[in-house]
């Protein structure tokens, strides 16, 4: 198994995240962290194979914690999950040595790409190591199974929608112990009321969620939405 390290600042990300991980064969998540220095605690315990690593955290950013476990002897590989799209952070998570670079919103089919090819890695280096190879065409092999393809769209969305955005709104609702509202979603997505509400309605006639009604003093009921199990 390969132990994987979750950090997020947002708890119910980093939840989310962890069962992604949870449904790829071969890993498991060992901790959760959800600062630089939770994180540094759990990667000096050991044990730790992969960290899954969000830049945006409250104490530094995901950076400057790669940084000083590289300084303090930690080669522990990472994969960068966050928000942070410009060229400087990606060139120095590339810097860095950070594995893959996979940006916020993304789906479980994206991630696990990732993670089949981390674990493809593994099994080449194990591979060519054993046999004391040497050589390009070993390097190639190393280098070769990093390599990922690009996600399949989804059939079936509606003009205007996007997978990573759907998948996004679907594990909120997956993950919440209660119906929530079109505004509740965008509080806890990131996203406009408004598409929350366009997304949410798409979902909902499509068969992936149940639609009921909460009223209040102002007579107007409120449309909250939950998660319905396949």
């Amino acid at each position: 198994m390969i132990d994987v390290l979750v950090v997020d600042d947002d708890f119910r990300v980093a939840e989310i995240n962890a069962k992604y991980v949870g449904k790829v064969p071969g890993f498991r998540v060992t901790a959760r962290a959800h600062s630089a220095a939770q994180a540094l605690t759990a990667v000096e315990r050991g044990a730790i194979d992969l960290v899954l690593l969000d830049h945006y955290l409250p104490d530094q950013t995901g950076l400057e914690l790669v940084h000083r476990m590289r300084e303090q002897g930690h080669g522990t590989d990472v994969i960068m999950i966050t928000a942070a799209s410009d060229v400087t952070t990606v060139q120095k998570a590339m810097r860095l040595g950070a594995l893959h670079y996979l940006v916020k919103p993304f789906t479980f089919t994206a991630l696990r790409s990732r993670l089949d090819s981390y674990a493809a890695l593994r099994r080449t280096v194990d591979r060519v190591g054993g046999r004391g190879l040497t050589g390009q065409e070993q390097v190639d092999r190393i280098f070769g199974a990093l390599r990922t393809a690009p996600a399949p769209s989804a059939p079936g969305l509606p003009s205007g929608h996007s997978e990573p955005t759907t998948d996004l709104i679907c594990g909120v609702l997956h993950s919440a112990d209660q119906p929530l509202s079109a505004h509740e979603v965008a509080t806890r997505t990131g996203l406009s009321r408004s598409t929350a509400q366009r997304y949410l309605r798409h979902l909902e006639q499509a068969g992936r969620l149940r639609l009921s009604l909460k009223y209040g003093d102002t007579g107007r009921p409120e449309h909250r939405y939950a998660w319905l199990a396949p």
